[in-house]
């Protein structure tokens, strides 16, 4: 029995223009997803899943039935379907094991579809310990890679390196196309996290931008723009001591340039405002927007007290920034 985890992210800056080539910096938070893996005496795989903001689930796949067996509708497990699917397939090409039956559990206290990057976390964890309890150890760059398949198939060619690499590196990093490095010497940054208890579709918000971006050139100019405060945003960070007060003055100005990209919600724009008025450096949201979480930098409790208190907020919560990236639990 082998198992990994791997933490969630936020997006400090850059969440959708990172599909048209600019820069984005995603942080890793500590609220993890866990996956145990067993290898199988036959070629099944089966999944438990029991904690994904869902009702649970258990699938089982291969042998005789080309089908999954499901004890939910599929439309609740469609899309982690995709992505499990994935990561067995690329732990299973690793170990040069092709018919390699698994049984897998996932356990995640990251929300589904929220902007806290939960499919990359499952994904890379289960990579890392499918692979590893098939006897392959996978280095670092090469794990990020296989995660980013998956994600970039099940996305349909619309996700973006971010999120598998920040997943499995930890700490802040900046990644633009395939170019990619985690930053160097950034402190703790005190992030809140309010989430509204929703989900965004990411794929019908990223084609309402590349619709929006495509027939007006202020929307080109809108994406440009976030990836010129992205850089200034990757100078503060590494500055000797981070200026919080600015680096929040420009998490405000991203999350106005993604509200006029039409990504924003009313339940999203409350909790930032609550947040600003509670005295917090900065507020946006975070991931493909449309609801789930925003991402606040706040040192003091007025955030999180705020937070709680605001209507449509679900849960408010600390989540202290992550410098393992993915972690081999046993």
């Amino acid at each position: 029995m082998t198992v990994s985890s791997a933490p969630g992210k936020v997006y400090l800056f850059g969440e959708h223009a990172v599909v048209y080539g600019e820069p984005a910096v995603p942080c890793a938070i500590e609220r993890r997803a866990r996956v145990t893996v067993e290898r199988r005496d036959d070629d099944r795989v089966r999944v438990n899943a029991d904690d994904l903001t869902l009702d649970g689930f258990t699938v089982a796949w291969g042998g005789e039935s080309d089908a999954p067996e499901l004890n939910v509708p599929n439309n609740l497990v469609e899309a982690a379907m995709g992505y499990l699917d994935g990561a067995v397939e690329q732990a299973r090409d690793a170990a040069e094991a092709p018919d390699a039956g698994l049984d897998i559990s996932v356990e995640s206290d990251i929300p589904l579809g929220a902007g806290l990057g939960s499919s990359a976390a499952v994904v890379v964890a289960a990579i890392d310990a499918a692979a590893r309890e098939l006897g392959t150890e996978l280095g670092r760059e090469a794990l990020a890679d296989r995660a980013f398949r998956v994600e970039h198939d099940v996305q349909d060619g619309q996700a973006s390196r971010a999120d598998t690499f920040c997943s499995t590196m930890g700490g802040a990093v900046r990644v633009q196309g395939d170019d990619r490095r985690q930053l160097d010497e950034v402190g703790n940054l005190p992030f809140v996290v309010g989430y509204d208890g929703g989900a965004g579709d990411t794929g019908e918000l990223v084609a309402g931008v590349r619709e929006l971006r495509d027939r007006h050139p202020f929307a080109a100019d809108t994406v440009e723009a976030i990836g010129d405060l992205v850089w200034e945003g990757e100078t503060l960070l590494q500055g000797e001591d981070t200026p919080l007060d600015e680096l929040g003055q420009l998490m405000n100005f991203n999350h106005g340039l993604l509200s006029a990209l039409g990504v924003s919600a009313r339940s999203l724009d409350s909790m930032v405002w609550a947040a600003r008025e509670a005295g917090a450096y900065g507020a946006k949201l975070t991931g493909a927007g449309g609801g789930g979480c925003i991402v606040v930098l706040d040192d003091s409790e007025g955030a999180k007290t705020a937070l709680d208190y605001t209507p449509g907020c679900e849960e408010a919560f600390r989540a202290e920034l992550d410098t393992d990236g993915v972690r081999r639990e046993s």
